[in-house]
């Protein structure tokens, strides 16, 4: 690991201090490119407006006149987070904008794989439904679609995902990533889409007399449903995506919320009073997620549907208990995959340019998860396989794979499928994440095609693993009240949670439950207590640390805490 300082720039910290903005966090925000006060002005109407999405009007349109002819509408989600949550959003919106009939429909990750296929198409069909409406698919459903169009349904995808070369043949299609549509966020995730459909629609409600301004329904009541799916998506928090997130949170804070994520926040032992993107990210995002990869993402979407209090809290309960066992199914599936991915080369060697493992005991739920972590801990773009659990499909290969800075994976994997055609049966996804199915006789080709790729993409420095920091810290700054600060503000992919280096003496360490490095330091000639989660070996004396200010509470004293991040190799 190389550490790095971010540059900051004098010239934007000067101008937000003199804004009034804080001295520490003025220079945080120059270094991630924050030039004036104005963009961090978090209010709804500093939101970009809906018009900018291509395929908006239609599909407000198309939505109005089903909600006049009191049709069926029918959402098709995903098995994520964001898929979950922008169902949720689409069922309780439409329902507060005047539609009497909303339906929903969540794809099983074995058995139906992702998107719209054509036999959920009929599925939706046969339950009477006259609309269908994508929520995180979609996009690259052609046939799905086709088959939707051809049973006599209008569909109305929306989508954040890259498109592939041939658009779907819907009535409407919202995704700020297809071609021509200037919208200027093109990092909404789902559910931030799926909202801004309703925002749409409102208006075009309004335009037709059916209320005003002053007795609209309010569908800001949607917005913590917005921040939990787009911080879990991982989507980069680009000014408009951090004003979404900072006014779910706000209403979190103070407690409007759905009674299901109240329950979320119980069931993980979070302060909801004091809710942070961490919590989104890590405590409510994987139980919701657990659903998906382990049971039916239903008990996810219901979860966050339901107004009953005491149903909220069962499907809370439930929730939890399947995210410990998927924990359980990812620690053993990792400890796996970390041996198969250390045989692919020596000790004194460095890591392939990318590693594709496949053991045939792996759970397809999990396999995301876990190359993720491989990809932490290799620092190269990784992809993890399993065995299809789907029916007759016995002889396919699902894979997951996670990317580093500067390789794009979808794009790869493009390269891949045109190189060797047939390898890949289907694929999809984002630049730091996608997924795809392969042949099992074909697995050595696709890795050995997707390391091809890497070779010649990758730079040597990019290979490095190097970790952004924001210097030194001065003593002033390390008091709690400030890491609560830091805390309550908007962090993400995009917009990464400050972290400090410096070298610091190393006063004392021992090991805590035999894998955590618990340490005492010197910093800025006064000691703070450190951890250092995952290390047991012993620092030296003196040591170049990365680490974030963090707040330990015992018997009720709260006092400033080091988390470290990292050290130099």
């Amino acid at each position: 690991m190389k550490i790095i300082n971010r540059e900051i720039p004098p010239r934007a910290v000067w101008a937000l201090e003199q804004a009034g903005v804080h001295p520490l966090l003025a220079r945080l925000y120059a270094a991630r490119g924050v030039r004036s006060k104005d963009e961090l002005d978090d209010g709804l109407a500093r939101l970009l407006p809906p018009e900018g999405l291509r395929g908006i009007a239609q599909a407000a349109t198309l939505l109005a006149d089903a909600i006049a002819q009191d049709r069926r509408l029918c959402i098709v989600a995903d098995y994520d987070c964001d898929g979950a949550t922008a169902c949720a959003v689409g069922v309780r919106g439409l329902r507060l904008l005047g539609a009497r009939h909303v339906d929903y429909l969540v794809p099983d990750r074995v058995s139906d794989g992702y998107g719209l296929t054509p036999p959920i198409a009929e599925r939706v069909q046969a339950r009477g439904a006259d609309v269908l409406i994508t929520v995180d698919n979609g996009i690259a459903s052609v046939e799905g679609v086709a088959r939707a169009k051809a049973l006599g349904l209008a569909v109305l995808v929306t989508d954040h995902h890259l498109p592939g070369p041939t658009l779907p043949s819907a009535d409407a299609i919202v995704n700020p990533n297809q071609p021509g549509c200037s919208f200027e966020s093109k990092a909404l995730a789902g559910v931030g889409v799926m909202f801004y459909v309703l925002l749409a629609l409102r208006s075009e409600l309004r335009a037709r007399g059916r209320f005003d301004a002053t007795n609209q329904p309010r569908l800001d009541a949607l917005l913590p449903l917005v921040a939990l799916g787009t911080v879990a998506d991982v989507v980069r928090l680009d000014a408009n995506n951090r004003r979404l997130v900072a006014q779910g949170l706000k209403r979190v804070r103070a407690g409007h919320m759905p009674v299901g994520m109240a329950a979320l926040f119980r069931a993980a032992g979070r302060q909801a009073q004091a809710a942070n993107t961490f919590d989104f990210g890590f405590a409510l995002g994987p139980r919701i997620n657990a659903a998906g990869r382990l049971a039916d993402m239903t008990l996810g979407i219901e979860c966050l549907l339901t107004d009953d209090p005491a149903r909220a809290e069962e499907l809370a309960q439930t929730l939890d208990a399947i995210n410990r066992e998927r924990r359980e199914i990812e620690g053993d599936m990792r400890t796996q995959a970390f041996a198969l991915a250390e045989n692919l080369f020596d000790a004194a060697e460095a890591p392939p340019p990318a590693v594709s493992v496949f053991d045939p005991d792996f759970h397809e739920g999990v396999v995301g998860i876990v190359a993720s972590r491989l990809k932490d801990k290799l620092h190269r773009p990784t992809f993890v396989f399993a065995a299809s659990a789907a029916p007759g499909k016995a002889h396919e290969l699902k894979g997951s794979g996670r990317s580093i800075p500067g390789f794009h994976l979808r794009d790869a994997l493009d390269l891949v499928a045109k190189r060797h055609p047939g390898v890949l049966l289907k694929f999809g996804g984002h630049a730091m994440a996608a997924g795809c199915t392969i042949a099992e006789e074909h697995f050595e080709r696709f890795e050995q095609a997707l390391a091809q790729v890497a070779q010649e993409w990758l730079e040597p420095a990019t290979l490095t693993r190097q970790l952004e920091t924001d210097g030194p810290l001065a003593p002033e700054y390390r008091r709690a009240e400030l890491a609560d600060a830091l805390q309550r503000e908007v962090w993400g992919q995009g917009f990464a949670a400050p972290v400090f280096s410096e070298e610091l003496e190393v006063l004392g360490q021992r090991l805590v439950k035999d894998k955590h490095l618990s340490l005492k330091l010197k910093h800025q000639g006064e000691p703070v207590d450190a951890i250092w989660f995952g290390r047991t070996e012993p620092l030296p004396a003196r040591a170049l640390l990365a680490y974030r200010l963090d707040v330990n509470e015992w018997r009720g004293e709260r006092r400033v805490q080091f988390v470290i991040e990292g050290a130099p190799d």
